[in-house]
C-alpha cells in the first residue's frame, strides 16, 4: 500500500496522485462540467482557450468561476489551431488570462476532418514556445521519432494518439505506444481516442504515465457516471502494469492448484463410465 501511494504522476517538478487528465468540453453546462470532473478525480483539467471564456468576455459565465485554479492545475490547450502562428499567439493569451501560467499542452491540427497533427508545425510551435519559458505537453502522432524529437528539445510530456481525436476507438496501434514508452524519460500520456473504461486500462497496462480524455467522458450517456469509471479504468492499469502480469502461452500444462502431495493427488482419474 505505501508503494501505491507513492506512485505519483510527476509533470515538470509537480506531482499529482491522479493520472487521469479530463477536458472540460462538450459538457451540457458548467454544473455537469464539475461533477464529471469531481467523479473523476483528476488534478489536471485541459481547458481550450479559444472555445472557454476565462475571463476574457466579462458578460459571459466564467470556468474559473466553476473550476478555480486554487484547486486544480489547468491546462491552456490550443484545441482549433491549425497554424503555429495561432497556436502560439493562443499560448501567450493563455498565460495573460492566468497570471503568468507556464504549463500548456500544445496541438497544432493538420485538418479539419481527422484532427490528425501537423507535426511539422507542432515541433516548430514547440520550439518557440519553449524558449519563451513555457512547459510544454505536446498532443503528436504515435511516430516514435516525432515523439523523441520533442522530448530532446524539452517538452515535459508527450502526449501521442491512441486514435483519431473523438473516435472512441481505442488504442489501434499499441506497438508504437510501446516504442515510445520504452525511449522516453518524460512522462507519455495518452491523448485521444479512449472511448471507453477499458480503453484507458489497456494504456495504462502498455505503460503510460496517464490518460487524457474529454469526448469520452462528456459525450457518453451518464457524462458522471463514466467518469467515475474512467477514474477507477486508470487505477486498475496502473495497478495491473505495476504487479507485472503472467506470460501469454497457449496452454499450461500446470494446473492453478498444484495436486502433488495431496489425497489422492498421484493416482489417476478413473475412466467416465467404468465400474469401480
Amino acid at each position: 500500500m505505501a508503494d501505491k501511494l507513492m506512485d505519483n504522476l510527476v509533470i515538470a517538478g509537480t506531482a499529482y496522485s491522479s493520472r487521469l487528465l479530463v477536458g472540460t468540453g462538450k459538457y451540457k453546462d458548467f454544473d455537469e462540467t464539475r461533477a464529471a470532473v469531481d467523479a473523476s478525480g483528476a488534478e489536471i483539467i485541459t481547458v481550450a482557450i479559444r472555445r472557454t471564456n476565462l475571463g476574457q468576455n466579462p458578460e459571459e459565465p466564467n470556468l474559473l468561476d466553476v473550476l478555480p485554479p486554487s484547486q486544480y492545475t489547468l491546462l491552456p490547450n490550443t484545441a482549433g489551431c491549425y497554424t503555429l502562428e495561432d497556436a502560439v499567439r493562443t499560448l501567450r493569451l493563455a498565460r495573460e488570462l492566468l497570471d503568468g501560467h507556464t504549463l500548456v499542452k500544445l496541438e497544432v491540427l493538420g485538418d479539419p476532418k481527422t484532427l490528425y497533427p501537423n507535426m511539422v508545425e507542432t515541433l516548430k510551435a514547440a520550439e518557440i514556445l519553449i524558449r519563451e519559458g513555457f512547459q510544454v505537453m505536446v498532443y503528436t502522432s504515435d511516430d516514435p521519432i516525432a515523439a523523441r524529437q520533442l522530448e530532446e528539445m524539452g517538452c515535459v510530456a508527450v502526449m501521442p494518439l491512441a486514435s483519431l481525436i473523438g473516435s472512441g476507438m481505442g488504442i489501434l496501434n499499441p506497438w508504437n505506444l510501446q516504442i515510445i514508452i520504452e525511449n522516453a524519460t518524460v512522462p507519455v500520456i495518452v491523448d485521444a481516442g479512449v472511448g471507453t473504461a477499458s480503453d484507458a486500462a489497456i494504456a495504462m497496462e502498455l505503460g503510460c504515465d496517464g490518460v487524457l480524455m474529454n469526448t469520452a467522458i462528456a459525450a457518453a450517456q451518464n457524462p458522471v457516471l463514466m467518469a467515475s469509471a474512467m477514474k477507477k479504468a486508470v487505477e486498475a492499469g496502473r495497478e495491473a502494469y505495476l504487479a507485472g502480469r503472467m506470460p501469454k502461452k497457449l496452454y499450461s500444462a500446470s494446473p492453478s492448484s498444484p495436486v502433488d502431495g495431496t489425497i489422492g493427488g498421484s493416482q489417476r482419474p478413473r475412466d467416465r463410465g467404468k465400474a469401480a
